[in-house]
């Protein structure tokens, strides 16, 4: 049965910019290159009844469970969830929610650039979405149908953070950047 509330029927979106990851360059552990994939979008049809309240930190937490559930069903170790990069996600989801920086990977290395983690490799993903009762679920179903996000959440990663933003329209964006820690040793002269 189809119903229509006083609020119309509203367009629920679900839009991914593809998965961004950097490769480090032989001998030089702080230089990396970055490749960008074109953007994904996926939209579907769906009643709104009214624009939903959203716990970020819960939000949060479930993606890391998600996420974490897919990779074990994979046999991939776990990821350790670290505060310093939940931070700097975070502070990238408040930024496009806010309308300070656009919904992209833009500004992606200087991010990573400010967590004080010594990293082989860094990814990220990102989604937006506006219209749906459990946008975790659809980030990341959307994250796994598509390559270049699944490449990095099947990647040889070990900490992620997490960052969940929303705002007074009722959109949702989602961060989510994934680290391998680095077994160099930094020389001091």
């Amino acid at each position: 049965m189809f119903r229509q509330t006083a609020f119309g029927i509203a367009l629920s979106a679900l839009v991914l910019a593809s998965g961004l990851t950097t490769v480090p360059i032989p001998n030089n552990p702080s230089t990396n290159t970055s490749t960008r994939n074109k953007l994904l979008s996926l939209f579907s049809s769906q009643v709104a009844i009214s624009t939903p309240t959203f716990k970020t930190r819960e939000l949060e937490k479930s993606v890391f469970d998600e996420i974490n559930r897919y990779r074990a069903s994979k046999g991939l170790p776990k990821l350790t969830l670290n505060a310093n990069i939940t931070r700097q996600a975070r502070i990238h989801s408040q930024n496009m929610a806010k309308g300070k920086t656009p919904f992209s990977h833009q500004g992606f290395e200087r991010r990573v650039n400010a967590i004080p983690i010594r990293y082989s490799s860094a990814a990220e993903n990102v989604a937006f979405n506006r219209g749906y009762s459990n946008p975790v679920d659809e980030a990341v179903t959307g994250w796994i149908k598509s390559p270049g996000h699944l490449k990095n959440l099947k990647g040889n990663y070990n900490l992620t953070g997490i960052g969940v933003a929303t705002n007074n329209q009722g959109e949702v964006y989602l961060t989510q950047l994934f680290f391998r820690t680095s077994t160099l040793r930094r020389k001091f002269s």
